[in-house]
């Protein structure tokens, strides 16, 4: 009897951040650890506190004599007004340390304590997750997303490719001036039923909102979270650069859309041609609703109302976060706060509501552990303390290359170093102080560098598993690999046009 093949499957989002786990686990023993000085400003008693790589404390003033004391390009009013709020690396101080835990069984422990540590220290953003989660499944159990749906795709006839175009250029235009990113897995359990609605498949609802998010952010022109507070570590003014900036969102923006309308139009034509054409039948009964023994709600007041009442919910998500500075816990709140509205508006019984509320936070369980796994990564890092060795040996030995060499090089290190540090402000306070001088021996300006920090740490967010885009994949239980096969083109694309302009930026 001939033995059946088994063909294989890419292995799920929490595998491939487990192998990623494991990677940065075998790094720990192969980098030697270290560290920077930091310094920091004690708002308190208005000095600058300057940690030692051996933990060692220190206080100074808080003063531009300080600063030039210890080779940091930086206003010392940018520490006194906020902009610089987090410790900053000392150039010149780098320094080998003992490693630590380096056993058999200390790296086993280190390795099952990250999720676990990543986990408490996601919880605000996870929380959210199953807030969220919780309140689409009691808009799902009152059937207005499906009434919703059914009314929308009526009026959307011939013109689909309209709902590709605003989404992305929106999301692009919030990732670009307050950096949105995180808040955009709000955006998904509503626009994956729309989009599919339209005709075409759940990849194009990640694509429209994921890539819109991470081009904004990588073209970031007033992002405080990026572009600002890396401009101010560097010592020079944000808007130096924004002309080439403001190009490369434009182009990329206009980029992304164009690939992804592409895309959604063949499949609309072909569904067969989907990348997730295996899971055709999967999502539609989970997102549209097609059993064709359930007939479709009548979208009346109720769910209408309910549906304004959680739409509005995304319009103060994004004012606050860009005007008032919220961040998770307040806008898990407000969440919360939709969710009582909807206990008393949408026509549940007390157990139904529970039930709905409970199953819907169940569904995106996974995505909270996604995220939690992905915080491990960086906890690994830390704990080791290779992330500032690896920082050390990558800006050693470009003092003799030409400018539009090192720009290329630059770009190239700051995809490295985002896929290992995938926080933005984190990456920026830690190499700035370290890449910027480096400007200054090569001959070009120094916002060269905070335009590489800015695209190479922007790019590699489209794939890196340490980011968001596991979590965004786990929304629809999509696997890995069929996001790689959609965006890697794009991302080539892209990324060279980065690279031509980053040539040009040093010669301006």
């Amino acid at each position: 009897m001939e033995k059946k093949k088994h063909k294989f499957t890419f292995p799920t989002a929490y595998t491939v951040i487990l192998i990623v786990l494991l990677l940065v686990m075998v790094l720990t023993y192969l980098m030697p650890s270290g560290k920077y000085a930091s310094l920091a400003y004690d708002s308190t008693n208005n000095a600058f506190t300057i940690v030692q790589p051996d933990g060692k404390e220190s206080q100074e003033p808080a003063t531009q004599e300080t600063l030039e004391k210890y080779n940091i390009k930086i206003d010392v009013a940018r520490f006194e007004d906020g902009s610089v709020y987090k410790p900053i690396a000392i150039p010149d101080t780098y320094q080998k340390l003992k490693k630590e835990n380096t056993g058999f069984i200390g790296g086993v422990t280190t390795f099952l304590n990250a999720p676990i540590q990543g986990l408490a220290e996601s919880i605000d953003v996870i929380t959210f997750v199953l807030i969220l989660g919780g309140i689409v499944g009691v808009i799902n159990q009152t059937g207005a997303f499906a009434a919703g749906i059914a009314a929308l795709s009526k009026k959307l006839k011939g013109k689909e490719a309209w709902l590709i175009v605003i989404v992305t250029s929106l999301i692009s235009l919030g990732g670009t001036t307050f950096g949105l990113a995180e808040e955009t897995i709000a955006f998904y359990p509503i626009l994956v039923p729309v989009f599919m609605a339209a005709g075409y498949d759940a990849l194009v609802a990640i694509a429209a909102i994921y890539l819109g998010s991470s081009m904004g952010t990588m073209a970031s022109t007033v992002n405080p979270f990026s572009i600002v507070i890396a401009s101010n570590t560097a010592g020079i003014n944000f808007t130096a650069g924004m002309a080439l900036r403001v190009i490369l969102l434009i182009a990329g923006t206009a980029l992304c859309i164009f690939y992804t309308v592409r895309y959604a139009e063949k499949v609309k034509k072909d569904p067969s041609t989907s990348l997730i054409y295996s899971q055709k039948d999967e999502l539609e009964k989970e997102f549209l609703y097609k059993d064709e023994m359930e007939e479709i709600p009548k979208f009346d007041f109720r769910k209408k109302l309910m549906l304004s009442i959680f739409a509005a919910g995304f319009v103060v998500l994004v004012y606050s976060v860009k005007e008032l500075g919220w961040f998770f816990t307040e806008i898990s709140m407000l969440f919360l706060f939709i969710a009582f509205i909807l206990a008393f508006i949408s026509g549940l019984k007390e157990k139904e509501f529970a039930n709905s509320f409970v199953s819907g936070a169940a569904d995106l369980l996974g995505t909270g552990l996604v995220i939690a796994l992905a915080r491990g990564v960086t906890i690994i890092m830390e704990d080791a303390q290779i992330s500032d060795t690896l920082l050390y040996w990558l800006s050693s030995g470009v003092s003799h290359m030409s400018g539009v060499i090192f720009s290329t090089f630059m770009f190239l290190i700051f995809i490295l170093l985002g896929f290992f540090i995938p926080s933005s402000s984190g990456l920026a306070v830690l190499s700035m102080p370290i890449m910027a001088p480096l400007a200054d021996v090569v001959g070009v300006s120094r916002e060269t560098i905070v335009t590489a920090y800015n695209w190479g740490q922007g790019i590699i967010s489209f794939i890196t598993p340490t980011g968001l885009v596991l979590a965004s994949l786990a929304m629809v239980n999509i696997t890995f690999d069929k996001w790689l096969k959609f965006v890697t083109p794009l991302m080539i694309t892209i990324g060279v046009l980065a690279i031509v302009l980053l040539g040009i930026s040093v010669y301006l």
